[in-house]
């Protein structure tokens, strides 16, 4: 792989680490608005949500680390 193509894929790296800590910082925002609320609420529909979100913040998470992990495979 040439310079160029390996500067191109750091660069999307780089922007895939800046979103992943965005996500993770809703995700943590989320999760104390979530320890937040009255235990009865926990389990009211708004609660589910609230868990619903935080889980699938977790799962974007996720995906992008390994997207980041690829990235770096390719450039090794």
């Amino acid at each position: 792989m040439n310079k160029k193509r390996r500067a191109s894929i750091q660069s999307i790296h780089n922007k895939l680490d800046e979103l992943r800590d965005q996500i993770e910082i809703l995700q943590n925002e989320e999760q104390d608005a979530y320890n937040n609320l009255p235990e009865s609420l926990q389990d009211s529909e708004r609660g589910i949500q609230m868990n619903t979100a935080i889980d699938a913040l977790e799962m974007a998470y996720g995906s992008i680390e390994e997207a980041m992990a690829s990235l770096e495979e390719a450039i090794e």
